[in-house]
């Protein structure tokens, strides 16, 4: 193949420093992303699961991207199959492939890995011989669909789950077992979802009638999660990418789950319960990527790492090791009122501060259950500001359940305050330029969350308060950015679908939707053309309100948070009732007693 007219070859070469060979291995596993290189290797769990796999003496886990737009013509067009970077191995090929699903629009991209992968696109259409086709990550909440695609679905967290489904599946190669047998029983480990085994029905309405379980399968899929986080492996020798990727850093993940309880937020939930990693944990895994990377950058991940209980010991204590190394550290999560470290970030290096206020009025955040003050954003960006910190990023969302046009102009006036704010720093504090980067999303109801059951909003008023933002934004040293209306009202369609979906995915594919994440590339009208063709309508998935009873599509999954707390948490929303953070008082969300060590308080 000719590299000299495909965009960054450097995507496909593989041998980069730390990858793994192995030259004999009973099972082969394809780690598989959905999106380019850069985005892919920026995901955390593919190098945990990279180095999960490969401990394991039968196991050889190779990786593989979506290939771009020019990447997979030439492949079409030299008639050759979507490979591995490590041994340039076919997916076809593999006993297993797994997909990283983490967001509704990379699903097409799914369709054209297997594709390009020669897999047969319909797990119905496999047979002996065809790799056993896996999804895991945060769109298992709700993987119906694409259920047409997958053979199963890990549902949570993948560490454990996926070294029990490599040895059951070894075990089957001895015992001379069916893949439907394996199937079977694969399906019985907590976690494991087969679709093959659920049977939905519908009423004329259009709601779901049933979820069936068939005989010799559990009735509800639990969520699996890590119990012992500080004891599970981690990261530790990450493949070190030949070109700048998304985060191109040493990421460090030191606390999953999070205790604040944003009604919108499908991550916080569906990570509970809150674990931590030992400080003397984090410090090694930082001696041993920062030594096999030489990277100068270290992020602290978790969905909100200013809750970590040892964040102040665990920053300076890598501050002092890593200082005369000139590697800075870095918060990429911070709660607005959790930023305590504004000074000492900025010891090594100038870096930017990124808030998420979320809404613009106190009424909307304590509907959605941010329990945020302006005093307290405005309080941490004056700090910020004083730190140095010219750079500032906010997050909002528009859309939001209850919200008015005075809610919109309170974004317009807490940017106002926040650029105040800076002036207000006597100038030989100040950093450089002012810069206030504005980013509005457009809400999306998901699975799993206390909005769960919420109409979003139509695609026309959500244009209309974007571009009024855009106007009330033209202030200097502010740049307003949104997500578009029409891409958001296509995510929640799939985020709480049913399986009727796949076909619409599969349509739109064949229609050539792929990259539907990237704005250049995503065509609405391929979509409409897919639903109509298939005879759906897709308001039916997102301008409508669903009842508490109604059987939503993932009914039969169980996310171990209770129906109750949730249906509890969306009518406090409609009341603007805040709920505390479950450090300080347990909301019985129904994870007492399964491994949640954050329930002391009074319920």
């Amino acid at each position: 193949m000719k590299w000299n007219d495909i965009e960054k070859p450097a995507r496909y070469m593989g041998g980069e420093l730390n990858s793994i060979y192995k030259e004999d291995a009973k099972l082969r596993f394809a780690l598989c992303f959905p999106d380019v290189y850069e985005v892919g290797m920026s995901n955390l769990a593919i190098h945990i699961l990279y180095e999960v796999l490969n401990s394991m003496e039968d196991v050889y886990a190779q990786r593989a991207f979506c290939p771009w737009v020019d990447m997979a013509a030439k492949l079409r067009q030299e008639e050759k199959a979507l490979t591995t970077l490590e041994c340039g191995q076919p997916l076809h090929g593999f006993d297993m492939v797994g997909f990283n699903l983490s967001y509704e629009m990379c699903y097409s991209n799914v369709l054209l890995m297997l594709d390009l992968g020669r897999i047969p696109m319909l797990a119905a259409d496999r047979g002996e011989n065809d790799p056993i086709v896996i999804g895991g990550g945060a769109c298992t909440v709700n993987p119906e669909p694409i259920a047409d695609f997958f053979d199963l679905f890990v549902v949570g967290e993948g560490e454990e789950v996926i070294v029990e489904l490599c040895e059951l599946y070894l075990n089957c190669e001895k015992t001379g077992e069916s893949r439907k047998e394996f199937l079977r029983l694969a399906a019985n480990i907590q976690g494991v979802y087969v679709p093959f085994f659920y049977q939905e029905s519908y009423a004329e309405s259009g709601e779901i009638a049933s979820v069936c379980a068939l005989e010799g399968v559990p009735e509800k899929v639990k969520r699996r999660f890590v119990e012992d986080f500080d004891g599970a492996r981690a990261m530790h020798r990450p493949v070190l990418p030949y070109i700048g990727t998304v985060h191109d850093r040493c990421t460090l993940e030191i606390m999953r789950g999070c205790a604040n309880g944003c009604r919108f937020c499908q991550a916080g939930y569906m990570t509970r319960p809150v674990r931590e990693r030992s400080v003397e944990r984090v410090m090694a895994q930082a001696e041993s990527v920062i030594s096999a990377t030489g990277y100068d950058e270290i992020s602290l991940c978790s969905l909100s790492s200013g809750d970590y209980s040892h964040i102040s010991e665990l920053m300076q204590a890598l501050m002092d090791r890593f200082e005369k190394q000139r590697v800075s550290v870095a918060l990429p999560s911070l709660r607005v009122d959790s930023f305590r470290f504004a000074e000492k970030l900025q010891q090594v290096r100038r870096t930017g501060v990124t808030f998420a206020p979320e809404a613009g009025t106190q009424r909307l955040r304590d509907v959605i259950n941010k329990n945020i003050t302006d005093e307290d954003i405005l309080g941490t960006v004056y700090n910020a500001f004083a730190s140095g910190a010219s750079t500032v990023k906010l997050y909002f969302m528009i859309g939001l359940p209850t919200e008015t046009m005075e809610d919109i102009d309170g974004i317009v006036e807490l940017v106002r305050a926040i650029r105040e704010e800076y002036y207000r720093v006597p100038k030989p504090e100040r950093g450089g330029s002012l810069s206030i980067t504005v980013s509005a999303s457009c809400f999306v109801p998901k699975a799993g969350t206390p909005f769960q059951w919420e109409a979003q909003e139509g695609i026309d008023s959500l244009r209309e308060k974007q571009w009024y933002l855009k106007d009330k934004l033209r202030m200097k040293g502010v740049r307003f950015q949104y997500h578009d209306a029409y891409l958001s009202f296509l995510e929640a369609v799939f985020a709480r679908g049913d399986r009727r979906l796949s076909a619409v995915l599969r349509a739109a594919y064949e229609d050539g939707a792929v990259f539907d994440a990237w704005q250049d590339h995503f065509s609405f009208e391929r979509y409409q053309k897919a639903f109509e063709g298939c005879g759906i309508d897709p308001a039916f998935y997102t301008t409508r309100k669903r009842s508490f009873n109604e059987i939503l599509p993932y009914s039969h999954i169980d996310s171990l948070i209770s129906g109750e707390y949730l249906v509890r948490e969306c009518e406090k929303a409609y009341s603007a009732q805040a709920t505390p953070s479950c450090s300080q008082k347990c909301a019985a969300c129904g994870l007492q007693g399964a491994g949640c060590h954050m329930h002391g308080g009074e319920e």
